[in-house]
């Protein structure tokens, strides 16, 4: 990708997790980065994410936890925006 672009997507990525979670650091923008390209592949090639889940378990669990981790503080999030 051109530099430019790059930059274009770090924003939007930014935005993205700030509008989701409430904050952006270095670390929610990876683990939201990683839950969207998988939740994609997911959803656009089930038999690759199956493969993918199959043949590395431990990613398994940890997306999932990665996941689960978003949930809750998007749900967070939420709450103290209904306040």
């Amino acid at each position: 990708m051109g530099n430019e672009l790059d930059k274009k997507l770090e924003g939007l990525l930014d935005k993205y997790t700030e509008l989701l979670l409430g904050e952006t650091t270095d670390e929610l923008k990876n683990d939201v980065k990683q839950w969207i390209i998988y939740s994609h592949i997911a959803k656009s090639m089930p038999p690759l994410a199956k493969h993918f889940n199959e043949i590395y378990s431990e990613a398994k669990e940890e997306m999932k936890e990665t996941i689960q981790r978003i949930k809750t503080l998007n749900e967070t999030h939420r709450a103290k925006k209904d306040r």
